[in-house]
């Protein structure tokens, strides 16, 4: 293989490589969006039906939909608002990539917000239909 070889297979991993760092972020939007309405389900909806989940602010391991829902039920009454400060994205097959890093929730009615500094990490699966789903995350408050 020739240099130039090398020059354009990394510049195609480099181009797939911002694709699917903007593909990671459009979807925190999309679950961040679920978390303004207000609707457990709707952010559920989001996660896989066998997923796992170490929520932020509760020291239970949550399974499937129904555990996600179940958290989000009492997480959601905090009107949270969250922002990526950090990020990476690492690719884990041609449909899944890890998805960490730093993020801020705003929490607590709108007179009165307390910011949550925490720490991510989503695996996600990407569906043919261009929606995905959530199959593990993992989020604590940051030390």
């Amino acid at each position: 293989m020739e240099n130039s070889d090398i020059k354009n297979i990394n510049k195609l991993m480099e181009t797939n490589m911002e694709k699917i760092k903007e593909i990671a972020r459009s979807n925190f939007l999309i679950w961040n969006q679920a978390l303004k309405t207000g609707d457990q389900k709707k952010v559920a909806e989001l996660y896989a039906e066998g997923a796992t989940f170490l929520p932020t602010v509760s020291g239970e391991f949550k399974k499937g939909r129904s555990g996600a829902e179940e958290y989000f039920k009492h997480f959601l009454e905090k009107n949270p608002t969250g922002e990526i400060v950090d990020d990476e994205v690492q690719i884990l097959g041609s449909d899944i990539y890890l998805h960490s890093g730093m993020y801020n929730f705003e929490l607590g009615p709108d007179d009165k917000r307390d910011i949550v500094k925490a720490r991510f990490s989503y695996v996600v699966k990407l569906k043919e239909d261009g929606s995905f789903e959530i199959l593990h995350h993992h989020s604590s408050i940051k030390p």
